[in-house]
């Protein structure tokens, strides 16, 4: 098997062949798959808190896919690329690689749409992950995130079983799926002004920025990753996709080498900035969500609450300030997942 990434050559990540030439994907795309995920995956909650318009001086708009089926955004990808799928497709079958929100989406996705799902995970994965995408009906198949190569893995077993590769993040079809949630997100709130999104492998990221700054000309798109995995901000000043070594950080979910080609060469065009949260910050936004929201949300999942929370977007306003300071902005925010197990909860909590 072949190794996976190792470090970088210099501070800035090495560099990894961008992806022009790629094909793009449309607001229109996104509506199409609006119209393929209708009464099949969840319209989830947008939730408010005057606690948290109070501690961070912004109108907060929380988009809850700890709701959606699987527990996770993933799903409306998921979904939408086996929509796409040949009868002779999904007799077949199909093959992916995920940490495991896309793996339990995908198998789940693969039930719904009655084909058979392989999973190939990394052996640390969460435990409630792979027990939920084996409980999904999914074959699993283990390797080492620090030694392996994923992407080679599922290669080799599409060509020895003839199954089609679903990429978790790197493909168009994933992408507009990935983008309804921005789009129901903006058809209940009306414009915002600023939309924080949790950036892994940028699948999410890519298809929130093509629905919201269709539908919001002006909104800022700010992505959020965890401190120790910031290949997507390092790629964005660097003009085109660098490595870095594989993430150790609690949220699992965004622990990426280095940004997808089609969605690093969207969000180029599409994101203004990427902030930074750590490991501590997503725990106390963890925290908040239970205590305040009444919400259990994945490490993942909190990342963006974790940036709001922590005032990257600036210090709230002093009191009195007028409230037309561009700081009590209509703030969008994806919270994106909440797979997470009792006994891991605990752990990052207590």
């Amino acid at each position: 098997m072949t190794p996976g990434h190792t470090s970088p050559t210099s501070s800035e990540g090495s560099a990894v062949p961008d992806g022009s030439g790629t094909p793009g994907v449309t607001l229109d795309d996104v509506r199409d798959a609006a119209r393929r995920l209708s009464g099949v995956a969840h319209r989830t909650p947008v939730l408010r808190s005057r606690t948290l318009d109070a501690r961070t001086g912004t109108r907060a708009f929380l988009k809850c896919e700890n709701f959606q089926r699987a527990g996770a955004f993933k799903f409306r990808g998921a979904y939408h690329a086996l929509s796409h799928l040949t009868p002779e497709q999904l007799a077949r079958g199909v093959v992916a690689h995920s940490s495991g929100n896309h793996a339990q989406a995908l198998a789940l996705a693969a039930r719904e749409r009655g084909t058979h799902a392989v999973i190939v995970m990394p052996a640390d994965a969460p435990r409630s992950k792979r027990d939920a995408t084996a409980g999904y009906g999914a074959e699993i198949v283990t390797y080492d995130r620090y030694t392996e190569d994923r992407e080679a893995i599922s290669r080799r077993i599409s060509e020895e079983r003839g199954l089609t590769v679903i990429p978790p993040y790197d493909h168009p079809h994933i992408i507009a799926g990935q983008g309804t949630t921005a789009l129901e997100l903006l058809e209940e709130t009306g414009p915002l002004d600023v939309l924080l999104v949790p950036v892994g492998g940028g699948g999410l990221m890519a298809g929130a920025a093509t629905a919201a700054t269709a539908l919001a000309p002006g909104i800022r798109m700010i992505g959020v990753e965890p401190e120790a995995g910031d290949d997507t901000r390092r790629s964005l000043a660097a003009g085109h996709r660098v490595a870095v070594p594989v993430p150790r950080t609690i949220a699992d979910g965004q622990a990426v080498e280095t940004p997808g080609k089609l969605t690093f060469a969207i969000n180029r065009r599409l994101v203004d900035s990427v902030v930074l949260v750590t490991d501590v910050e997503i725990r106390a936004a963890m925290a908040f969500a239970f205590e305040r929201l009444k919400i259990v949300i994945e490490p993942s999942g909190a990342s963006a609450l974790a940036a709001l929370l922590a005032g990257r977007l600036g210090p709230p306003p002093a009191p009195g300030r007028p409230t037309g300071d561009p700081r009590l902005a209509r703030t969008g925010v994806i919270v994106s997942g909440g797979n997470i197990g009792v006994d891991r909860f605990r752990e990052l909590l207590g």
